[in-house]
């Protein structure tokens, strides 16, 4: 009997171990907005809990979600949970304190609309545009027909086009357009600049332009290339998607992990916490003594559970300092010079410097951010798995190559420009065997045209 109560005692230990164990984790995975987050939902379900955000204020704010009694609060945590406001003085403060300003965005339907409700009086007008304005597509293109548009709305294709008009005038500049060519001239005639060889362009060359065919419109227009260099130059300015720049959802914005900045003694890595609640224990529940052996049971419980989350968000600070110290020691070349000095780096090597598992290094960069001196990095990019061999047998990461290759034609002669082939040949001067077909993959990626393209006048 003694032997089995201590078996089950055993397991019954492990198993809070190995969930402990399991929780460390999932802390140590989480970028900074999702660990103020789950800081939030723990201090609310365990008691135990004091949270600070470095004034107090939000400690005061919180203190009404304290429970009235703790052997009734530790009666509904242990029980079935039916408790009508879960332990809570006052539920709905808890709702208002945890409210966050979410980021404003805007439709381009809601922004044409809004701009309808001012431009057209009548409301038979009204109506067309706003039928109108439902039928423009994310580009701000219009995808309808203007006789479907006046036949649904049971009016003429001139009041529809009449409607369109004036829809064209909204911001942003060119959308309502039914083709490219219409949307550029919107625009154009808008800026004061449709005439001469731009409203050409526009209106004749367009496929050329695509293909950088600049001798071919010079030739049509009975001009020099270099006046089409200009006119094109200026037509590429114009925006062939006006309604790109607005999207359906709030805007999202990345918060760094971490913050890398430049000292008279080298570069500092300091954690980006200062928005992060301060969690502690609460003193209330220091002496448990004075209640009855079921709420010191329960206190206890909380007590352990709490300590437990302490220590394991500051496990998940020093691991995330020491695996981006250590990055920064690796690398850096890269902070002085940018992508083209990056290093090839493992997350082994990286957990064999610190003394740690691989996986613990690959979960303390999961999801997360730097902000660099020259800008916010995802902490991964820093281990890239897509290797190449270069020829004298070192390994050099494909995005390293991507930045020569953009390097080599930002600083290229634009009359001139250089050829893939030619690029080969320049990368491997600097020991990177890489094939033509591969220089051509990576260009296009980083949004390059070709060669031809690039020819300037």
């Amino acid at each position: 009997m003694h032997q089995e109560q201590s078996l089950n005692m055993n397991l019954s230990q492990h198993l809070a171990m190995t969930m402990k164990l399991q929780q460390a984790i999932q802390i140590l995975q989480l970028s900074a907005q999702d660990l103020k987050a789950e800081i939030e939902k723990e201090y609310l379900e365990n008691p135990a809990l004091e949270m600070e955000y470095g004034d107090g204020a939000d400690e005061r704010q919180m203190e009404n979600l304290r429970a009235d009694n703790l052997s009734a609060l530790a009666e509904y945590l242990e029980g079935d949970g039916n408790t009508s406001n879960g332990g809570f003085s006052d539920a709905s403060s808890r709702e208002h304190v945890f409210e966050s300003a979410t980021p404003v965005s805007t439709t381009l339907e809601r922004e044409l609309l809004e701009q309808a409700e001012f431009a057209f009086q009548a409301e038979e007008d009204l109506a067309v545009a706003t039928f109108i304005i439902g039928s423009i597509d994310d580009w701000g293109y219009l995808t309808l027909p203007l006789k479907e548009i006046a036949a649904t709305m049971q009016v003429t294709e001139e009041k529809a086009e009449a409607v369109l008009a004036v829809i064209q005038t909204f911001e942003p500049l060119g959308v309502g357009a039914r083709d490219l060519a219409e949307c550029l001239r919107i625009q154009a005639k808008a800026l004061g600049i449709y005439e001469g060889l731009v409203a050409a362009v526009i209106d004749k060359h367009l496929p050329e332009v695509a293909d950088a065919r600049i001798k071919e419109i010079a030739a049509a227009e009975k001009c020099k290339p270099a006046d089409v260099q200009v006119a094109v130059d200026i037509v590429r300015k114009l925006d062939p998607k006006p309604g790109s720049a607005y999207g359906g959802e709030a805007a999202s914005y990345i918060t760094p992990d971490v913050v890398v900045t430049k000292t008279a003694n080298g570069y500092q890595v300091n954690l980006n916490d200062t928005y992060i609640p301060q969690l502690k224990i609460s003193s209330i529940y220091k002496n448990a003594e004075e209640y009855d052996k079921d709420t010191q049971k329960y206190i206890n419980k909380r007590l352990s559970a709490a300590s437990w989350l302490i220590n394991s968000i500051e496990q998940r600070r020093s691991t995330i300092k020491k695996v981006v110290e250590e990055i920064v020691r690796v690398q850096q070349d890269f902070l002085e010079q940018g992508m083209k000095k990056l290093h090839p780096l493992t997350m082994q090597e990286v957990a064999d410097a610190i003394g740690v598992h691989e996986s613990t290094v690959s979960r303390a960069v999961a999801n997360k951010y730097a902000e660099l001196p020259g800008g916010i990095i995802a902490l991964r990019k820093f281990f890239t798995a897509n290797l190449a061999k270069s020829g004298d047998g070192e390994d050099f990461i494909a995005s390293q190559a991507k930045a020569v290759i953009k390097e080599l034609i930002e600083g290229e002669n634009p009359q001139k420009p250089l050829s893939d082939q030619k690029l080969c040949e320049l990368l491997k001067t600097r020991k990177m065997e890489i094939s033509r077909r591969t220089v051509m993959k990576y260009r296009e990626a980083l949004g390059y045209p070709s060669s031809v393209k690039r020819k300037r006048y």
